[in-house]
């Protein structure tokens, strides 16, 4: 008898519930959240589900994170070895080469202007990085952290990696992956705010065709030009423009569709894990990770803004021919940010047609946050 009630105590004693928080419920909730929003209102399911549901497990599970060190058999958590991945800056390079084989560059080299709004729209970076010294965090923390205004996930946590601020990847990476979610909701009101009803209606020139010769040269030539000016930055550039260089080449089918979809989505589903996992109760709810996506949100709203600043400038030198509202799409979430901007410009006016337009922005966003995140790098000489 007494050998059944040790086994029913000890059965009841490994449940969750006796080692669980009210930080643990309060992070299981926001999963719950997050899921809603991915599955329900369909906000980047890609990145939210699996971030939620790595959420969901460490909150209930938190050995599913253990430090091999810390376990009791030597062997470590399933999603820390996801994690370590992302230490290494593994999963966010490789999660370029899948955004470049899946991204039309043409828009760009189409109109080589929309540099211009991508640099401007960085804008929220540097903005980030004076108001996170300003909370009291040591400049590479606040470097790291700056980059989510450029709403770009993987570039984050690489410049996490690089500068050593795993303490804070977690915050960071959740927030940044968050806030590109988000992007559907935080950028319009900014865009209304900035815009009249006349701007929002400009029509912009067809682009001109880009020939095959342009598409091919373009991912080399931005490769060399941007790994000898700043070779830190060569892991994500390197692998957005070799990504892009497999769709556009024509030779290598076979790897520029692993690139773009298996390999992509396998990335994407280790990564999200992970970045959700290390959102445990004790780790991210503090005063810092609050600080964290502040900052984080003010940033997003700065480089929102900037970019919407700069393409009104742009449209008076140009005498109305450019629409403001792609200048919002200078963030490097790709593709959403030019889908908004889309959406914005045909609620102005249904025959309105601003995709391709925004997506020369949107893709110099991706190579601006890179190499942002490679002149900190440089400032702080880190190789």
């Amino acid at each position: 008898m007494s050998y059944i009630v040790t086994t029913l105590d000890n059965l009841i004693h490994q449940t969750a519930f006796f080692n669980m928080t009210w930080g643990n419920l309060v992070m299981i909730a926001v999963a719950c959240i997050f899921l809603y929003l991915a599955i329900a209102r369909g906000f980047e399911p890609l990145l939210l589900v699996p971030i939620a549901f790595g959420m969901l497990l460490v909150n209930i599970y938190p050995d599913i994170m253990v430090h091999p060190e810390d376990a009791s058999n030597g062997v470590g958590g399933l999603l820390y070895y996801f994690y370590i991945l992302d230490e290494w800056a593994i999963l966010p390079s490789l999660i370029f080469m899948g955004v470049g084989a899946m991204t039309d560059f043409g828009p760009l080299i189409a109109n080589p202007k929309s540099f211009l709004l991508g640099a401007a729209a960085q804008f929220g970076i540097f903005a980030a990085y004076f108001g996170a010294i300003a909370m009291g965090f040591n400049d590479k923390a606040a470097a790291a952290i700056s980059i989510i205004g450029g709403a770009d996930g993987p570039t984050s946590i690489f410049l996490c990696s690089k500068l050593g601020q795993t303490n804070i990847m977690g915050p960071i990476a959740v927030a940044a992956y968050s806030y590109m979610s988000l992007v559907p909701i935080i950028q319009p009101p900014i865009m209304r705010l900035l815009t009249t009803e006349k701007e929002r209606k400009i029509k912009m020139e067809q682009l001109r065709p880009v020939s095959k010769l342009e598409k091919i040269l373009f991912p080399i030539i931005v490769t060399i030009v941007v790994s000898l000016i700043l070779p830190t930055t060569a892991p994500l550039v390197g692998m957005l423009m070799l990504g892009n260089l497999f769709r556009e080449c024509g030779v290598v089918r076979q790897l520029a569709d692993t690139a773009s979809n298996a390999l992509m989505y396998i990335v994407v589903i280790l990564l999200g894990t992970s970045v959700g996992a290390t959102t445990s109760a004790e780790a991210f709810l503090n005063v810092d990770t609050l600080k964290i996506v502040l900052l984080g949100l003010i940033a997003f709203a700065f480089g929102t803004a900037a970019g919407v600043v700069f393409g009104k400038i742009m449209c008076k030198a140009t005498g109305g021919k450019v629409n403001p509202l792609i200048g919002s799409a200078g963030v490097s979430a790709v593709p959403m940010a030019a889908r908004v901007s889309q959406r914005e410009g045909a609620k102005a006016d249904p025959t309105n047609f601003l995709l391709m337009h925004a997506m020369g922005p949107n893709v110099a966003g991706v190579i601006g946050t890179a190499v942002a995140a490679g002149t900190f790098m440089a400032i702080f000489g880190v190789f």
